[in-house]
């Protein structure tokens, strides 16, 4: 790495997060609060829990979200179960998405927001969904997306590890949220379909919406500075939904809708 370029990474670099340990609970909700500033990235967090708000089905059994330690999504559905894997202020339950401690069709939906590919056991967690959530009930998430844009800038630019080709679905993990494959949910919903559809018959894909080639690049996300004032957010959304037609060689992001129907 040159040093402009190391001084450029360095200067990108947002400074509440610079020496953070990502798997400390005092991340989480410094990534909250970034999140809530951050005026593109706030916007993109309000669009994505509208889409997962008027996803929902009818009914009033409780929503359950996973990995809401920088998340608000509390702020727009009632009924909601938040929680994370560590104890942080305004969660309402500590647990394991691996084992999940509600009774069986319990819940009319389970969703996530850039979660799903930390879990370094997803067959164990999608067989605690397609048993938690209620018949005609949802797992709903949005998730990194595998394209040809995708693939360049999270194996050239993410910290994250980004694995199109993996051979299994698991990944090691040396800790709640360091560990992560970015290629997982695609593999799992996209690549290996086939496979996801034997072994889980319960749990039927519905919706799979790739989207938002360079939103999210703009807001800086939660590691980055954001250098793009707020007020772009429409003009740069409206552009990038002319992108349209090439979206499945865009999209960083998809919005994934599955059902569970026996």
């Amino acid at each position: 790495m040159s040093k402009t370029t190391n001084w450029l990474k360095l200067w990108l670099e947002h400074p509440l997060t610079k020496g953070l340990d990502i798997n400390d609970p005092r991340t989480t909700l410094i990534r909250r609060r970034i999140v809530r500033e951050k005026p593109i990235l706030n916007e993109i967090y309000l669009e994505w829990y509208q889409s997962i708000n008027q996803s929902l089905p009818n009914g009033n059994d409780p929503v359950l979200e996973i990995g809401s330690g920088a998340s608000f999504l509390c702020d727009y559905i009632t009924n909601l179960i938040s929680s994370d894997i560590f104890l942080v202020d305004g969660i309402n339950a500590v647990l394991d998405g691996h084992y999940l401690p509600f009774k069986n069709e319990s819940l009319k939906a389970i969703v996530m927001t850039d979660v799903f590919h930390h879990l370094p056991n997803p067959r164990r967690f999608l067989q605690e969904a397609a048993r938690c959530i209620c018949q005609d009930g949802s797992l709903i998430m949005i998730e990194p997306w595998v394209t040809s844009w995708s693939t360049f800038i999270n194996t050239k630019f993410h910290h994250e590890p980004f694995h199109p080709k993996a051979k299994g679905w698991e990944f090691p993990t040396s800790g709640p949220l360091s560990g992560a494959n970015g290629a997982l949910p695609w593999v799992i919903f996209h690549r290996d379909r086939m496979s996801f559809d034997q072994e889980f018959p319960q749990l039927r894909i519905e919706t799979i919406k790739l989207m938002m080639p360079f939103m999210y690049l703009a807001s800086g996300g939660i590691s980055t500075r954001g250098i793009i004032p707020g007020y772009f957010y429409q003009p740069l959304r409206s552009i990038e939904k002319l992108l349209s037609p090439y979206i499945d060689k865009t999209a960083m992001f998809a919005f994934i809708l599955i059902r569970r129907s026996d």
